[in-house]
């Protein structure tokens, strides 16, 4: 097991492995953790060193929580990672929150420690408004939704995420589902999952993607669960640099679990695409 200490101390739990020319991070979502990224990781080991941690108050980084983070912390986590190991030439692959970090990372920092950036089926915008209807729940949650949240309790609002994320859990009954999630969520700290949660939705991060600099993809689900798959055509109109996209016919939210050999296929051919 090994611990990258940050400067205030607290110490986020990662992994790597490969000793291929490029350099990956993979960057988990909301109550997920690094070993989403298992599974590909062994298989791009020869391509590159691959890069997969915790985030704050998930799984092996569950203790770092003495702060209630914001993204912004996230993506200063993700910048000391990138100094510390001495980093550079990276491919930021991101799905999810972690899209949302990679988008506050290049806002923050640039992209000039960058090769390419993936962002796997997030929107730059989470709440939807007349003008908006790219956001959370495929342009249903708004601002009024999320305060009427402000009063649920958060494993109600939990289910309502991991139900809206993979859709064909409405069909197990409640009380055989209230275990799995339970569990979930004791691998995470509630406390920075609440405030990252409200981060998010408080970010607009449409004009991040124009400030992007080096080669995007865009990775998406079709047809979708949390976020349209028209989000793509978003991208694609507001991306100043090469665009790449990738879609997985008949997926939910967990394009990464539901397709994993497109998935790693497809983070294969981009390492290749710009292999030195």
């Amino acid at each position: 097991m090994s611990y990258f200490t940050l400067k205030n101390g607290e110490k986020l739990y990662y992994e790597e492995a490969g000793n291929g020319p490029e350099t990956l991070i993979m960057m988990h979502g909301w109550t997920s953790s690094h070993d989403i990224y298992e599974e590909s990781v062994s298989k791009l080991k020869n391509k590159a060193r691959c890069i997969i941690f915790d985030h704050r108050g998930h799984g092996g980084s569950k203790d770092a929580n003495r702060e209630k983070p914001t993204m912004e912390t996230l993506a200063s986590d993700l910048n000391e990672i990138i100094q510390g190991l001495s980093l550079s030439d990276i491919t930021l692959l991101g799905w999810s929150m972690g899209a949302g970090v990679a988008l506050n990372y290049v806002r923050l920092y640039g992209c000039g420690a960058l090769k390419q950036i993936i962002l796997c089926d997030m929107t730059p915008k989470q709440l939807n408004d007349e003008e908006w209807k790219l956001g959370l729940y495929q342009g249903a949650y708004t601002r009024e939704d999320m305060e009427k949240d402000a009063g649920k309790d958060f494993f109600s609002l939990y289910k309502s995420f991991a139900v809206g994320a993979v859709p064909k859990l409405k069909k197990i009954p409640g009380f055989l589902l209230k275990r799995p999630l339970k569990k979930k969520l004791a691998e995470c700290d509630e406390a920075v999952l609440k405030s990252l949660s409200a981060s998010m939705k408080a970010q607009d991060n449409r004009e991040t993607v124009g400030m992007i600099t080096v080669p995007l993809a865009y990775f998406y689900a079709d047809p979708g669960s949390l976020f349209s798959p028209k989000l793509v055509d978003w991208y694609r109109d507001h991306v100043k640099t090469t665009f790449d996209e990738v879609r997985f016919p008949g997926s939910d939210h967990m394009l990464v679990t539901n397709d994993p050999g497109r998935f790693t296929e497809n983070v294969a051919r981009l390492l290749d695409r710009y292999s030195i």
